[in-house]
């Protein structure tokens, strides 16, 4: 018998013979989506119950004393795991979309660099499945270099979700952590650091490509201080995967994100995604693919203490290499690539 797709009510239903390979990648991208958005909360839920309702209180004291004695881990390289970094679970969230690397020019394991991520999108998948992860080949395309994305400090403090970032050898988005990474002894380190960060979550909505970068200049200090070449990368298609309620500036909604983005450092985006079983709306990511092309490194010359003007020439320099990059690169990746532009912000 075949089985097929319907539409009833407006909502277009999944076929019911999808096979089980699709069925887990669709479970992998969900659980994904879960973990980003909601895992602090729950975490922080289950370790209340523990310590107030349990008879592990005792044992969740210790372990909440082992989070203040590691705390720091996170600004000295984390402590990465490959078994994690290749779990089965990796490779069905990278086929989901599918997500893809892509290198454009070799890059010298004998130094360390500074990786500026765009865009954030909702929920920079590209960026993790090429960095976080061992599944799109980053050892085969740049051998010898160790990539560390960099996220928000709170992630790190949180029990049990913690073990995940750590393990997968992610590290915080600090000045110290990124000072540790390309100043301490050693090379072959990649600083991956999402330049645009939760303000321009709120931004992303398909077909659009608005990035913050204008006023985001401390990541070009750090590059500066050690000399640390800064490489551009784009990952083309990442806005797709959502939609979001509509958000514009001066609306109510948009007021709220940002309160809440103040207090807690999290952008409280809306998503509209798909489902399970159907393809209209849902908190599960679209199938749309995400290429994460790497560029070209934009070489910086070393001052311990850079001043404003060299800040703000080296940030000329590489808005001019982004946009390269963008354009030389949109008509490969992205569908009606001659009406969408780069807007900065």
């Amino acid at each position: 018998m075949s089985w097929f797709s319907m539409e009833l009510f407006g909502i277009k239903f999944a076929p019911l013979n999808v096979p089980l390979e699709r069925r887990l990648q669709t479970l992998a991208a969900s659980c994904w989506f879960v973990i980003l958005a909601f895992g602090n909360v729950y975490c922080t839920i289950i370790t209340l119950y523990l310590l107030l309702f349990t008879r592990l209180r005792w044992l969740m004291v210790a372990y909440l004393m082992w989070i203040w004695i590691d705390r720091n881990t996170c600004n000295r390289g984390s402590r990465r795991s490959h078994w994690v970094r290749n779990w089965k679970w990796w490779h069905y969230f990278r086929d989901f979309f599918p997500l893809r690397l892509v290198k454009t020019v070799d890059l010298d394991p004998n130094r360390n660099y500074l990786f500026a991520v765009y865009p954030h999108g909702v929920l920079s998948s590209g960026a993790y499945g090429s960095f976080a992860t061992d599944v799109t080949g980053f050892h085969a395309n740049f051998p010898g270099i160790t990539p560390y994305i960099l996220t928000l400090h709170p992630h790190f403090m949180t029990p049990f979700l913690r073990e995940l970032p750590l393990a997968l050898g992610s590290c915080s988005a600090s000045s110290e952590s990124i000072d540790y990474l390309l100043g301490s002894p050693g090379t072959g380190r990649a600083a991956c650091l999402i330049v645009g960060g939760a303000s321009e979550a709120l931004e992303s909505k398909p077909g659009t490509y608005r990035i913050i970068l204008k006023r985001r200049k401390g990541f070009i200090r750090l590059a500066i201080k050690h000399g640390a070449p800064l490489v551009p990368v784009f990952s083309f298609g990442e806005t797709d995967i959502f939609d979001q309620m509509d958000n514009p500036e001066g609306s109510w909604l948009r007021w709220l994100q940002k309160r809440c983005q103040k207090i807690t450092g999290v952008a409280p985006v809306v998503p509209i995604g798909r489902g399970w079983f159907q393809y209209s709306f849902g908190l599960c990511p679209r199938r749309s693919p995400v290429t994460t092309v790497v560029g070209k490194p934009l070489e910086v010359k070393k001052n311990p203490e850079p001043t404003k003007e060299e800040i703000d020439a080296v940030h000329q320099e590489f808005t001019k290499c982004l946009v390269a990059l963008f354009e030389d690169n949109k008509h490969k990746y992205l569908k009606n690539a001659e009406n969408i532009s780069l807007e900065i912000f």
